[in-house]
């Protein structure tokens, strides 16, 4: 029998979903150019900032049946295969340009730069009623995740965090198995992803900066962030180690591995954050991530869930091995344990991928309940399908991504300042106990650059 948090967990979702669809009005395209909405039956015109890696997988799972109609990438290298692949899109190294000379020609955008572009492209698209997918995390600082999710609201458009696994089967399923009771109550959760991503290592080295490649603008790449010479080990790809640009491993990983049980406990925003961290001091190394940490999570009690323990694991900090998997079994390197008084389960890495019980005789013996939540084709149209039926995505800005993106921005900054019990309001937006975090809530932008 499903437990009256599976019950609320259902209802909430399917009123918002009610909610949502009557909460966007749909016209013809000639009517409504500009304004952030779109008819049912028309193609879509999208732009994307951003365009080549993570981009390019974005942008080619979502052209099938719309027109690509703009690019904007500042690396013309990395952006050549998309480049190739729409020649009739044009071609922009500055978003704000895009937007000044095409804004009627623009019903959505997909953004999928490097975290610290994410919130004033983000931004700019919405403030012009544009949809927006933009990939995750969804910004670079909790300021800019909360004035990001009231602008959504605001504006009226749908948007999208790329949290691909949020779409999955199975996250579904391991919703449905918490509510079913099929570890009795959730009391402890260790998640993580063994990836390591720091720039410690290359501190010395970049200070010394490179010549600037033909291919790439580098100070539109800075955007917001402070001026500093260009050097190779920033980028691709190797930004989400450095502060300036990224979110270390947490900022990276989190929205996949906490996705399955923020959504199934309803765990909100916690109380209180504190890091554990080797051999780093964030006075002299601050524009390195460490090579790994261990962030405690307190969440409080809610409805009728008990308070709740969950510990993040990076890099060379491990997720504890569970002490009924098998023998055979490899430790979990990047997903979830989910710990209950009556069970444990254990997850991998996007949307709760080869969920199960452990040991295997308990999944062997587990009744599945039925399935009550709706299933969905996948992340990008469940997307596309929301701006053209006038509903809210699943994963969008101001009811879900933003507030999963929270919690890692917030231990963003419980690793900078590591051993500290930082004590969380979550109405007022602000730590009570420490005046220097709050420092951190909101770097400053570069001169030229607003949100």
């Amino acid at each position: 029998m499903k437990t009256n948090l599976g019950n609320l967990r259902r209802r909430d979702f399917l009123r918002a979903a009610g909610t949502a669809v009557a909460a966007f009005t749909f016209a013809p395209r000639h009517v409504v150019a500009g304004s952030g909405q779109t008819a049912p039956n028309d193609r879509l015109n999208i732009a994307g900032i951003g365009v080549g890696g993570r981009g390019h997988d974005d942008i080619n799972a979502i052209a099938p049946g719309n027109n690509m109609v703009a690019l904007c990438d500042v690396d013309e290298r990395r952006a050549a295969r998309t480049l190739a692949k729409f020649p009739s899109a044009k071609r922009y190294k500055d978003f704000r340009k895009m937007f000044d000379e095409m804004e009627d020609g623009i019903d959505a955008v997909v953004v999928a730069t490097p975290d610290h572009f994410h919130a004033v492209a983000a931004m700019a698209a919405i403030k012009r009623r544009k949809h927006v997918y933009c990939e995750k995390p969804l910004a670079h600082s909790v300021h800019e995740v909360a004035q990001l999710m009231k602008a959504a609201q605001d504006y009226n458009v749908v948007t999208q965090l790329g949290n691909q696994g949020h779409s999955f089967n199975s996250i579904r399923d391991f919703c449905e198995w918490i509510w079913a009771g099929a570890i009795g109550q959730v009391h402890t959760i260790h998640v993580g992803c063994a990836a390591v991503n720091s720039g410690i290592d290359q501190l010395a080295e970049v200070r010394h900066g490179m010549p600037v490649p033909e291919t790439l603008d580098w100070n539109q790449w800075l955007g917001p962030a402070a001026y500093r010479p260009y050097h190779r080990d920033y980028l691709p790809g190797s930004w989400r180690g450095w502060t300036p640009f990224g979110n270390g491993t947490i900022g990276d990983w989190a929205c996949h591995v906490v996705d399955p049980v923020f959504w199934a406990l309803d765990l909100g925003a916690p109380e209180t954050i504190q890091a554990e961290v080797k051999h780093y001091d964030f006075k002299t190394q601050g524009d390195a991530f460490p090579k790994g940490e261990i962030i405690t999570y307190q969440f409080a009690a809610k409805g009728n869930r008990a308070p709740i323990t969950m510990k993040w694991y990076s890099g060379t900090e491990r997720i504890p091995r569970p002490p009924e998997l098998e023998s055979d079994e490899r430790d979990i390197e990047t997903g979830g344990v989910v710990m209950g008084d009556k069970g444990t389960i254990v997850y991998g890495s996007h949307g709760a991928g080869q969920v199960r019980l452990i040991p295997q005789a308990k999944m062997d013996a587990f009744k599945r309940p039925p399935r009550t939540l709706p299933r969905v084709q996948d992340h990008p149209h469940n997307w596309l399908n929301a701006i053209r039926k006038g509903k809210k995505a699943d994963s969008d800005f101001a009811n879900y991504g933003g507030p999963l993106t929270q919690i890692a921005m917030l231990g963003v900054i419980a690793i900078k300042m590591t051993g500290v019990k930082l004590e969380w309001d979550a109405g007022a937006m602000r730590f009570k106990n420490c005046s220097e975090a709050n420092e951190l809530l909101n770097p400053p932008y570069r001169m030229g650059w607003t949100l």
